[in-house]
């Protein structure tokens, strides 16, 4: 399975929107890859920045993948790849 980067910031937005006590809608999101730091994302909430590293973007993912799809999955089952975009590719 493979998890596209519009899902990818679903899934942060709807679990920051958890912890944070907000809507999705009230949460941005920016993707990035850097040679130093990884996958990271910044993230918006009420006018407040935030930086997210890859296990926190992996979190969101895990949860994503149970709620939306309703499947069990691990944190070593999930890899983040860099293309054309930013995706996950989660084993079966």
């Amino acid at each position: 399975m493979v998890l596209s980067m519009d899902e990818i910031i679903n899934a942060i937005c709807l679990h920051m929107a958890q912890r944070k006590d907000v809507r999705p809608t009230d949460v941005q999101v920016e993707l990035a890859w850097d040679e130093d730091t990884g996958y990271t994302a910044e993230v918006w909430v009420n006018g407040r920045s935030q930086y997210l590293v890859e296990a926190n973007i992996i979190e969101a993912i895990l949860l994503y993948t149970h709620t939306e799809y309703g499947l069990r999955v691990f944190r070593e089952d999930v890899t983040l790849d860099l293309d054309e975009e930013i995706t996950a590719r989660i084993a079966n």
